[in-house]
């Protein structure tokens, strides 16, 4: 016979996500605690979904008018 585990104690502890009593608020809170720890692995809205007039950043001339002269 196994010992019933104290609460807060064994895998389920280990892993808030993995407890029966999850909710959206807290699979945000866990998503929002691995991104600053590991940064934002894959984003919300990828490249394809965005509009290309929206795009963020210099033009590529404004990079060729900037380029380093070691980079000919």
């Amino acid at each position: 016979m196994k010992p019933p585990s104290a609460p807060g104690v064994g895998p389920a502890a280990a892993h808030p996500a993995a407890q029966t009593d999850s909710s959206a608020d807290v699979g945000a809170a866990e998503r929002k605690r691995l991104d600053d720890v590991f940064g934002e692995v894959l984003p919300d809205v990828t490249s394809d979904e965005r509009d290309p007039s929206d795009s963020a950043g210099f033009s590529e001339d404004w990079y060729r008018q900037n380029r380093p002269p070691h980079h000919g």
